[in-house]
Parts: C-alpha cells; structure tokens; sequence
C-alpha cells in the first residue's frame, strides 16, 4: 500500500536543480530513503523499497553516497573472528 505526501517547496528550488516534477520527485523518495537508512529508521529493505529501487541497487548507491551498510565496528570484528 503506498501513502501520497506532499512536500511544499520553494518555488525556484525544483529550477535550481533543474529536475522535472517526476525527477524531484525520485530525487526525494530516494535521498530520504538513504537517510533514513543511515540513521537506522529502516532496514535495507524497507529504504529500497521507499526508493524503489532493487536492494542491491540501493546498497550499491550507500557506497555512493558513502553510507556504511554494516553497523559492525572494526573492534567487533576482530572480536568475533577471534572466537572462531
């Protein structure tokens, strides 16, 4: 089930971007997917599926961006490959 939002902008921001309606639009789904998904509001897939996007794409677009997909700590891992 999808929910309709709407967002108001100022009028000149979808201008400065130079993006269509529809391209905002995207644009929007998909940044607050990725920054949801940073902050730990939702899963993987649940972001990709705000952004409707695959997952692996959605991954391969937090390497992008620079958003780590792994909570572990380099410690933690360390830690748990010492235990095997």
């Amino acid at each position: 089930m999808e929910e309709a939002l709407t967002i108001h902008l100022p009028g000149n921001v979808r201008q400065m971007l130079n993006r269509t309606p529809d391209e905002l639009s995207r644009d929007v789904r998909l940044y607050s997917a990725l920054m949801l998904f940073r902050l730990g509001k939702l899963s993987s897939g649940a972001a990709a599926e705000m952004a409707g996007l695959p997952r692996v794409m959605f991954l391969d677009l937090c390497g992008e961006y620079d958003i780590p997909v792994s909570q572990i700590t380099a410690e933690d891992l360390r830690r748990e490959l010492a235990g095997v």
